[in-house]
């Protein structure tokens, strides 16, 4: 008897298909060119790991290095994430962002734009406080200060506070970036993220999760 297609999805009653692409693949199983035939039905098919990742088609701008040269960061997951922040999230959500500030775990002041920090009104640079990258937009004139979370340190309401105290005299207006490698790693630390602030994920890098309602990627005023 056919099951209705009504049923609930654990109704014991509830018939299912095998979809007949991959019916046919089943049945061709071992002859000589099976392999091939699987390539040709299948690479016009969407994987569910591609779905899932909800891609986005966004215009991306480059992210200036004053210098024009390349920065090389110690190995380690931590400076892979800033590596990330860099070439990924910067040039989705930047705004045209020039990169003022990279720390590495074995260099604290890696990449540095004193100047131009200065001239924002910036707090005092050899502050053990520092973020792990500060960009600045001059088309919003916005800072970006970001945290890269490996093992400690997102923006939390106690590092907000600390951070609002340390650019209270800054000119520019502040976004506050949490950066985390992947999802496991942002559920280690959610119930530490501060509100009016930002989460970007590497491995999804065309999305944003936002801590408050009433605005989206933006500093709070």
């Amino acid at each position: 008897m056919q099951s209705s297609p009504n049923s609930a999805t654990n109704d014991s009653t509830r018939g299912y298909s095998i979809n007949p692409t991959y019916a046919e693949l089943i049945r061709d199983f071992g002859k000589g060119d099976w392999k091939k035939s699987v390539r040709d039905k299948l690479k016009s098919i969407e994987p569910l790991s591609q779905k899932l990742k909800r891609e986005r088609q966004i215009s991306k701008v480059e992210v200036t290095l004053p210098s024009g040269g390349l920065l090389t960061f110690s190995a380690g997951e931590h400076n892979d994430l800033q590596k990330a922040i860099i070439e990924d999230f910067l040039p989705r959500y930047g705004f045209g962002a020039e990169v003022l500030y990279v720390g590495d775990t074995a260099d604290k002041y890696l990449y540095l734009e004193k100047e131009k920090l200065e001239k924002l009104n910036f707090f005092e640079i050899s502050h053990e406080e520092l973020p792990d990258v500060i960009a600045y937009s001059k088309q919003k004139n916005w800072l970006y200060l970001i945290e890269a979370v490996h093992s400690s340190g997102p923006i939390s309401e106690i590092r907000l506070l600390q951070l609002q105290k340390l650019t209270k005299d800054c000119s520019a207006d502040i976004v506050y970036v949490t950066a985390f490698l992947n999802r496991t790693k942002f559920r280690q630390f959610i119930a530490n993220i501060a509100w009016e602030t930002e989460v970007w994920i590497a491995d999804n890098p065309d999305h944003l999760v936002h801590f408050n309602g009433d605005k989206f990627l933006g500093p709070y005023k």
